[in-house]
C-alpha cells in the first residue's frame, strides 16, 4: 500500500486490511527534516508522518517510512533517469524524483502496490473545486489563475505557441463534451463540468506520471478508485450529495469513517509532500547557475535567460513553490535536449 496518511489512501489500506490474514504492508514517503522545515500554510498545514503512523497503529500494519534527503532529490543522475522515464521535460523536479525513489525502494520488497490516486477527482477533494472564484472562471480549474512554468519561457517562444489560445481551445472542447441533465440548475451543471475536467484531463496527467515512475523500476501500481463502476456511480451523484456535510469528499469520508482513526477521518486534504529543505532550493539554483554559464543556444532559445538569472539570486530559504517550479524547468529541459538533440525553429 502507498500511504500518505490522507483519507484516500488510508481508506484503501483499511479496506484491504479487512480482507487479508496477514498485516498490510504499507510504505510512505518522508523527507529528512521535513517537520522542522515545514512552514504550515493553508495548502500544506500539516506533516504526513503522524497520520501515517496513526493508520499503521489503527490497523496493525507492517509499515515502512521511506525517508529521502535533499541531495538525492536534486541528484543529476536521478533527474536524467526521471526525464527519460517521463519522456518529457516537465519541470516537476522533486515531484517526479520523490515518487521514483519511493517506488525504487518499494520494488526491493514487492512487485505490486495499491494507490489512492483519483479519489480527489472523483469525490471532489481539490481545493479549487470549492473556491467560488474558480467555480465561475472559464478555464481549467487547476490553472485558473495562470501557469507559473510558462513565465520562464522566452517571449519569442511564448508568442509562437500562444499558450493562452491553446488552453482556451482545449477547455472549450472539453466543456462541450458534458451533457446537461433534465432539472439540473446552472450551479449543479457547472460542478458536473468541473468534475469532468478533473477526471478526463487532470487525472490522466497524474496517472501518466505514476505509471512512468513506477514502471521505470518494474513496480505495478494499481488504482482501485479508477474502477469504472465506481467512477460511473460517483460521477453521476449530484454535487449537493458529494458535499452533504459542507466539506470536501463527504461521500468517501462518510463511508470510511468507521474504518479510520478520527485524526485521519477528519483530516483536510494535503498535496503530495515536496521538499521544504532550503538546501534543495539552493541545489537547484546552483544547477541553474551552471546552465547560465554555458553556451546552450537551444536551451536559451526556450528559457528566458534574464528571468532565470533573477530566480537564481533569490534567497533559497524564501523561495516560493511557483518560483522553484520555474527554476526546475531549465535543468529538466537541458537534460531532455541533451538526450534528444532537437532542432528549435520558430
Amino acid at each position: 500500500m502507498l500511504l500518505s496518511g490522507g483519507l484516500d489512501s488510508s481508506t484503501i489500506t483499511a479496506l484491504t486490511a479487512r480482507e487479508l490474514r496477514d498485516p498490510v504492508r504499507m510504505f510512505a514517503v518522508d523527507l529528512v527534516d521535513q517537520a522542522a522545515n515545514l512552514t504550515p500554510t493553508e495548502l500544506r498545514p500539516t506533516h504526513d508522518r503522524p497520520y501515517v503512523h496513526d493508520v499503521a497503529a489503527h490497523i496493525g500494519a507492517d509499515h515502512t517510512d521511506i525517508v529521502l534527503d535533499h541531495s538525492k532529490l536534486a541528484d543529476a543522475d536521478i533527474r536524467r533517469t526521471v526525464i527519460r522515464a517521463r519522456d518529457l521535460p516537465m519541470g516537476n523536479g522533486d515531484r517526479d524524483a520523490s515518487p521514483y525513489l519511493l517506488f525504487q525502494a518499494i520494488r526491493e520488497q514487492s512487485t505490486v502496490a495499491l494507490s489512492g490516486e483519483s479519489a480527489d477527482e472523483l469525490f471532489g477533494g481539490y481545493r479549487d473545486l470549492h473556491d467560488p472564484t474558480v467555480q465561475q472562471t472559464d478555464a481549467f480549474p487547476w490553472i485558473a489563475f495562470g501557469d507559473a512554468n510558462s513565465e520562464i519561457l522566452t517571449p519569442a517562444l511564448s508568442s509562437a505557441v500562444d499558450l493562452d489560445a491553446y488552453r482556451h481551445d482545449r477547455y472549450t472542447e472539453a466543456v462541450r463534451e458534458v451533457a446537461g441533465l433534465d432539472g439540473e440548475d446552472d450551479f449543479a451543471h457547472r460542478m458536473r463540468v468541473m468534475s469532468y475536467l478533473h477526471l478526463t484531463r487532470l487525472l490522466r496527467i497524474l496517472l501518466g506520471r505514476r505509471d512512468r515512475m513506477s514502471m521505470a523500476v518494474g513496480l505495478g501500481v494499481r488504482v482501485p478508485y479508477c474502477d469504472h463502476r465506481l467512477v460511473e456511480h460517483v460521477y453521476n451523484s449530484p454535487w449537493s450529495l458529494k458535499t452533504y456535510d459542507g466539506r470536501e469528499k463527504s461521500l468517501l469520508r462518510g463511508a470510511a469513517r468507521d474504518l479510520l482513526p478520527a485524526s485521519v477521518a477528519q483530516r483536510v486534504k494535503r498535496p503530495y509532500p515536496t521538499a521544504s529543505d532550503p538546501r534543495y532550493a539552493a541545489a537547484i539554483q546552483a544547477q541553474a547557475k551552471d546552465l547560465l554559464g554555458t553556451g546552450n543556444d537551444v536551451l536559451f532559445a526556450l528559457v528566458d535567460r534574464t528571468a532565470l538569472e533573477q530566480l537564481t539570486r533569490l534567497d533559497p530559504t524564501t523561495l516560493q513553490p511557483e518560483q522553484r517550479a520555474r527554476i526546475e524547468r531549465a535543468p529538466d529541459l537541458s537534460v531532455w535536449i541533451d538526450m534528444y538533440r532537437p532542432g528549435i525553429v520558430f
